[in-house]
């Protein structure tokens, strides 16, 4: 039986899309938009939608969204925008990402926005990574007028979008779209081109870049220290969801995904990772999926809709729990794990062990460059002003490398103040150059 990864929730049709539009109040202190991590318009953009000024929508969200499909399906909506929403206090909040993604979807079917490529006079900048945090970067910065370029390991761009989503929240022909829009900015990409391996950060910078961006996310999953965890079939959430993604694209066997097949999986954490794992666990064909978390209910990061959605599907959950000893039949198979649940043990049989439990920053890019200061977890040390440059001058980074994001749309707004930052500094460098050589031409004049 092949797996569905199709996608879970619909879109509106263009009559539903107008109607739940023309709900908005269009509050005059939008709260809505307080809600937003990256300010969005949303009451500006929601009432020419409500006129079928679809064009116009779709500017407004550009103005502050490079990823608009992408949030409209993605973003923690509930705990933004739309609980935010004062419709919301009086019974039902406009569905403003159902709406964001209708928009971002009916604006690409009918190819009504062609943005013109501004001149790229303001200086040349390296992006390092193509997740949410360099792709806003790529696209606050080409609308500038800045020459961008992306450096991605992958062969295909996205990061997390592409390889950590899975398939039924955001089809991937979704984040190609997305993609392509940034393209056609001018954007450049290299993939398959790893920084700290193929090229330096100094190698970029000999290159003539002005600026460095790092948005490299966190690929180093953290380990618990469990009795057993290092046995082969206790699986890393992200690479698990990882290989999903590449066995959806055709890229991966069926085999080399492992996970499934009758198997029965306890998914250890509760956020949003988590539940993907498990949600993906159970489209490879898992018998029995369990997600196991050590506090309740009301303190998992997951969002409630994402956890509803699991629980619809026959994900199980054990609240107030841990895994405590991980116990093998040999090298390759499991027998069971020890749970303790309220001061009380079960052993319960178990193929495979997924932890969900959090990622770090890789040290390729920090080893193989002087200058750039880490924490002692080794998340990138990053200042205020000029907003996420380095102890390296020049070299920015930000998003989940920098421990600040936590969402995609998080990673998004941290992005467009590092965009800031860069811009401001480049332009304070190149002024700076052209006063020195100025100077230096009128000395030379007068001798």
């Amino acid at each position: 039986m092949t797996p569905d990864f199709k996608e879970v929730n619909e879109s509106y049709t263009l009559p539903e899309a107008i109607k739940e539009a023309q709900r908005c109040l269009h509050c005059k202190v939008p709260s809505c938009k307080k809600g937003c991590p990256i300010s969005n318009d949303i009451p500006d953009w929601i009432a020419e939608l409500a006129k079928g000024n679809f064009g116009n929508a779709m500017a407004i969200i550009n103005g502050r969204s490079n990823l608009p499909a992408v949030c409209g399906r993605v973003c923690g909506h509930e705990r933004q925008c739309e609980g935010n929403c004062v419709l919301g206090k009086k019974g039902q909040h406009i569905n403003i990402g159902k709406l964001e993604r209708f928009v971002a979807d009916f604006d690409s079917d009918a190819g009504l926005t062609h943005e013109a490529i501004p001149e790229k006079s303001r200086g040349k900048i390296a992006v390092i990574g193509s997740g949410p945090a360099g792709l806003t970067i790529a696209g606050d910065l080409s609308r500038q007028g800045f020459t961008v370029e992306i450096f991605e390991m992958e062969s295909e761009p996205g990061g997390v979008l592409m390889y950590g989503i899975p398939e039924y929240r955001l089809p991937k022909e979704v984040v190609r779209r997305e993609i392509k829009k940034i393209e056609n900015l001018g954007v450049v990409f290299h993939l398959n081109t790893t920084v700290g391996e193929n090229y330096t950060v100094d190698d970029l910078f000999s290159q003539g870049f002005d600026a460095i961006f790092m948005g490299t996310g966190t690929g180093v999953p953290k380990r618990l220290e469990i009795p057993g965890i290092n046995h082969p079939a206790v699986r890393q959430a992200i690479r698990f969801l990882r290989r999903v993604s590449l066995y959806e694209s055709g890229s991966m066997s069926r085999e080399e995904v492992i996970v499934g097949n009758g198997d029965r999986v306890f998914v250890v954490g509760c956020g949003n990772t988590a539940i993907d794992a498990a949600r993906s666990a159970l489209r490879m064909g898992s018998k029995e999926v369990t997600v196991v978390y050590h506090r309740d209910i009301t303190h998992m990061k997951a969002l409630k809709a994402e956890y509803d959605d699991a629980v619809s599907e026959g994900v199980k959950f054990l609240w107030n729990s841990s895994i405590v000893n991980i116990e093998a039949i040999d090298g390759s198979h499991l027998k069971s794990v020890t749970i303790e649940s309220d001061g009380t043990t079960s052993t319960l049989p178990a193929d495979h062990v997924v932890m969900a439990v959090g990622s770090a920053p890789a040290s390729r890019i920090v080893s193989s460059t002087d200058g750039i200061e880490v924490d002692d977890k080794g998340y990138v040390l990053t200042r205020e002003n000029p907003y996420g440059m380095t102890t390296r001058k020049g070299v920015f980074a930000g998003g989940d490398v920098t421990n600040r994001p936590a969402t995609v749309v998080h990673a998004m707004r941290d992005a467009k103040l590092v965009a800031e930052g860069i811009a401001r500094y480049v332009d304070a460098v190149k002024l700076m150059e052209s006063i020195n050589n100025n100077q230096s031409d009128n000395k030379n004049n007068n001798e």
